[in-house]
């Protein structure tokens, strides 16, 4: 794997967007709209997004009504199998 190959970078994704859905929803809508933030960033489809268990962890800790309204990402692509991958867990 070469340098090329690896890319990681720390990005705030907004989840203002998430007050306009349903407050049964938002905490889905919430990963929803983490999943497309990197698609959109990392120039990849959203089905090549894998978001880690604690991501989901920490957006859904105030319950499904009060997900954050911004969030601090840690993410990397990198290549798998020829195609882009770009994997996503919270930054600290």
């Amino acid at each position: 794997m070469s340098a090329s190959d690896f890319e990681e970078r720390v990005i705030t994704v907004p989840l203002r967007d998430v007050k306009a859905a349903p407050g049964h929803e938002r905490a889905g809508k919430a990963m929803s709209l983490i999943r497309e933030h990197l698609a959109r960033h990392f120039s990849v489809d959203e089905g090549a997004v894998r978001l880690d268990p604690s991501l989901n962890e920490t957006v859904w800790a105030q319950g499904n009504q009060k997900p954050p309204s911004k969030l601090r990402v840690r993410a990397a692509r990198f290549d798998e199998d020829g195609e882009s991958i770009v994997e996503a867990e919270p930054a600290e």
